[in-house]
């Protein structure tokens, strides 16, 4: 899963970048609201991070042109400000969530779970498929109740499937939610790892669509 923060405090973006690659996401970032706008606009984020208080565009003014331009990505707000009222106009604007700083990264690290999974249309910080269960809040994975080890590339094939499972994923969608802005993207590198899981999770559980890409599920459902 693929996210983006904005924030232009340096040492909280990297903190806020650190903290959610270690829980398993692809990260991007950016420092101020043009840059932020920008990357929203035309990248495919899972989800967003945005501080209101942001230089040459201010965090409000990037969410309302988003969500007036159609971008449909669940958006965290952080505040700094403490009047309700901002808070309010910034759900009006069509954020999904908010937290008021100082904070404590577990509660964004909860609410940035939250809105993902909900987003997928998930109810639970647990995803399963077949013998195959995802603890998204321990970043666990267990096959048959065993513990599996995956890289970190397998973890996040394994998530985003596990969020749309059922529906056939390109490797082009695969590619652009799996690695970052800066990364050599080659849909290719997706076969390895689709190859490498299935070694890990069971051989039937991803099924190839020839010429359309991958989908996630049980061959007992079917």
């Amino acid at each position: 899963m693929r996210l983006l923060i904005v924030e232009d405090d340096k040492d909280l973006n990297r903190q806020l970048v650190t903290a959610l690659e270690e829980a398993g996401y692809v990260v991007d970032s950016a420092f101020d609201g043009e840059e932020g706008h920008f990357l929203g606009d035309t990248e495919p984020y899972d989800a967003v991070v945005l501080d209101l208080g942001l230089p040459t565009l201010d965090g409000l003014s990037v969410l309302e042109k988003w969500r007036r331009d159609g971008r449909t990505m669940p958006v965290l707000i952080l505040t700094a400000r403490d009047r309700w009222s901002d808070k309010v106009a910034g759900i009006d604007a069509g954020a999904d969530d908010y937290v008021a700083k100082p904070f404590h990264m577990e509660e964004v690290l909860a609410r940035v779970r939250a809105l993902v999974r909900r987003a997928a249309g998930h109810a639970s910080n647990e995803l399963t498929c077949g013998g195959v269960r995802l603890d998204l809040r321990a970043g666990r994975v267990t096959v048959d109740g065993a513990p599996i080890k995956l890289t970190s590339h397998e973890y996040r094939l394994l998530s985003y499937l596990l969020h749309h499972q059922g529906k056939v994923i390109s490797r082009t969608e695969l590619t652009e939610h799996l690695y970052d802005q800066d990364f050599d993207r080659d849909s290719n590198t997706v076969e390895v790892f689709v190859g490498r899981l299935r070694k890990k999770i069971g051989a039937d559980l991803i099924e190839t669509i020839r010429g359309l890409g991958y989908r996630l599920g049980d061959a007992s459902d079917d």
